[in-house]
Parts: structure tokens; sequence; C-alpha cells
């Protein structure tokens, strides 16, 4: 029996789950279609969302906007990078693709920081296990 092999973290900050409806609106690098994603966790570096596609390949997000109706938050014009985009599994009920998306936030204002560091402290429910 093979042994499997523990991937190893590469994060630099912890991980946290967030609550039911916050979603982050991105904005790609070129005009196209502008995806909504429901975010599964979040850090002080970046977060992870998933969203449904019919293409085989998204646009590349240059920013997003965090949005989260109760109690009422956004955050606006935040800077990222992608770092992955990988299938999901997908529905038999759908030609939507889910994808997972890994977003590294870029060069953040000061006024970013605070609302996201309020962001993780108010719309989280723990820390993402390892």
């Amino acid at each position: 029996m093979a042994k499997k092999e523990k991937s190893v973290e590469r994060r630099k900050h912890k991980r946290f789950r967030v609550k039911p409806g916050a979603v982050a609106v991105l904005v790609p690098r070129w005009p196209c279609f502008t995806p909504v994603g429901d975010i599964l966790d979040i850090s002080t570096s970046g977060l992870a969302l998933r969203y449904v596609t019919d293409e085989a390949r998204s646009s590349i997000p240059s920013e997003l906007t965090i949005v989260c109706g109760n109690p009422g938050f956004y955050l606006r014009q935040v800077p990222v990078n992608a770092v992955s985009d990988v299938e999901m599994a997908k529905t038999t009920f759908s030609s939507m693709v889910p994808r997972r998306l890994g977003l590294q936030f870029g060069e953040l204002m000061p006024g970013q920081v605070s609302q996201l560091e309020y962001f993780i402290q108010n719309h989280t429910t723990g820390e993402v296990e390892q």
C-alpha cells in the first residue's frame, strides 16, 4: 500500500472559513463577463472562492469587491493575482462547471487592511484546518 504524502503548506497566514452569504465580484483584466463567487475561506493575504462557468477558462481577475449583506459589508477595488483555478466536482444536472479560484491580495491601502481584518473577525466561523 502506497503512503500518502502530506502536502506542504505554503501559506504564511491562517485561513478562516467564511460564513454563508459573502461573495466576491471579480473584475477581469480585459472586458468579459464578471463572475461572482461564494467566498470559501480568507486570510490577510488572499482568499478562495467557488464560482460557476460554462466556459473552459475564465478571464483572469485583476481586482475584486467583497460584499456581504448581513450585516452590510463592502470592500472594493482589492488588487488580486490568481494563484490557482481548478475544476471542482460537477453536478449532473447542469452544464455549468463549478471551479475553485485561489487569489492572492496585492498591495492593500491601509483602509482596506483594516476593513479586511474587520471582515475576518466578524464574517468567519473559524480557522480552516491544514
